[in-house]
């Protein structure tokens, strides 16, 4: 008589960087006959992979941890295994506040997860995964950890040092990506334009994504948190050489005050840091540039943040994020305290936010009668919603196409922009929207 299989559910929290680390650890386990459970209610084991980045992020952590517990504490679930970054910070704390926890992992430890189930790691399968997006995109991860200093940033104390991955094996991993069907390669790191400096003494992004774009059936590479200290300027004869690089680059700025930079230990200058927007622009020109920032910073006064909100209006990013400053245990900062009430964070914010809603409202309805290309990411009844190459998923813009007929995801369309709003696009094929793009 077989023994009934345990279902497991990996629950993963966080950043793509993450996710990616549960697509590896999710085709381990179905290699090792174990059945992978759709609902963390409905499973004998939760594997629950944790971030650790901010407050928001650890108590989301905290939070789905108990709830597992609870599913034990009922009968629901023989086991509740936590891995991943809030583990790798706190595995002794949680132990002993959470004892129901049968095991307690912390990053880049996938190998111990498998063995606290019974299984032996399988090298063989280490550049293969099992894809939880949707299956014409994937993440790609190029290097583990940080060097960086930067004051705020715990990432190096929980990834450890930069480590880049072999190109041989980032090109078997895309290899194998687009053989499962995958168009679209995101690239993935704490630091990506660092990649290749550990192995080769140098930089050598441009080769890996030069590399990249010769592989059949991929169509799109986009390139995620490119650090902007010590930029190789190469990767922008890429953009410019290299047809399935998307013209679309993530460049976290984090701030602009000189004040602010300097005790964020960033490496780079207020003055530096426009040469290297201006740079980027001149060279690739219709360039779509996506940035992060983080208000609320401990010196962070009014001036500061008036040069900063200054910044955000003359330089017009075509997409932007905001975080509020978290005091992170460890990292150089922490000792600076927390000094600006959340009240006053969160009102930087929105009106950060809310300057960047006007700038992209402004550039979309640039685009109303135009043509663009788009990639199908799902269908909702008769209609679709696609993004195009300026827009990553999950966090950029979307394109709406209503009555989509025969567009079917996964696949590159032109289309028409007929309306738009801040952080949304409207279209129509092109031989329905011609008649409303021209009344337009």
């Amino acid at each position: 008589m077989n023994r009934k299989r345990d279902k497991v559910k990996v629950i993963t929290l966080g950043c793509p960087k993450n996710l990616v680390d549960s697509e590896v650890l999710l085709k381990q386990l179905q290699s090792n006959n174990l059945e992978l459970a759709g609902d963390s209610d409905d499973c004998d084991i939760a594997i629950i992979n944790t971030c650790g980045f901010i407050n928001d992020a650890k108590r989301e952590s905290v939070d789905t941890i108990f709830h597992a517990v609870q599913l034990k504490k009922e009968g629901n679930l023989k086991k509740v295994i936590v891995m991943g970054c809030l583990t790798e910070r706190y595995a002794s704390e949680l132990q002993k506040e959470i004892p129901e926890i049968d095991a307690c992992i912390g990053a880049n430890k996938l190998d111990q997860v498998l063995s606290s189930l019974g299984f032996d790691l399988k090298y063989n399968l280490i550049s293969e995964r099992l894809l939880t997006t949707p299956g014409h995109y994937a993440y790609l991860k190029i290097s583990e950890g940080c060097d960086r200093p930067c004051s705020f940033c715990s990432i190096p104390i929980i990834r450890g040092k930069h480590i880049s991955k072999p190109i041989d094996q980032i090109i078997l991993e895309a290899k194998n990506l687009a053989n499962n069907g995958v168009k679209e390669l995101i690239l993935i790191a704490q630091d990506s334009t660092y990649y290749g400096l550990d192995l080769n003494g140098k930089r050598t992004l441009a080769s890996l994504l030069e590399n990249l774009g010769m592989i059949d059936g991929i169509e799109w590479i986009r390139l995620m948190y490119a650090f902007p200290t010590g930029f190789p300027d190469d990767i922008l004869e890429q953009f410019n050489h290299n047809s399935k690089l998307c013209h679309y680059l993530d460049i976290p700025v984090q701030h602009i005050s000189d004040v602010v930079l300097n005790s964020m230990r960033r490496g780079i200058s207020s003055k530096e840091l426009r040469k290297l927007i201006d740079n980027i622009r001149l060279k690739v020109p219709g360039i779509c540039l996506r940035t992060t920032l983080i208000v609320g910073y401990p010196n962070e006064g009014e001036k500061e943040f008036n040069e900063l909100r200054q910044f955000v209006e003359e330089t017009e990013f075509d997409r932007l994020g905001v975080f509020t400053y978290s005091q992170e245990e460890g990292t150089a900062s922490f000792l600076l305290g927390d000094t600006i009430p959340q009240n006053i964070k969160d009102e930087r914010m929105n009106a950060i936010m809310e300057l960047q809603r006007e700038i992209s409202l402004r550039k979309n309805q640039q685009l109303i009668g135009k043509s663009i290309r788009i990639l199908v990411d799902r269908k909702e009844g008769s209609s679709a919603i696609a993004r195009t190459e300026c827009d990553a998923p999950e966090i950029d813009n979307e394109v709406a196409i209503q009555d989509a007929g025969n567009l079917q995801t996964g696949k590159f369309y032109d289309v028409v922009v007929v309306d738009a709003d801040a952080y949304d696009l409207f279209a129509a094929p092109h031989e329905e929207s011609s008649t409303t793009a021209e009344r337009r």
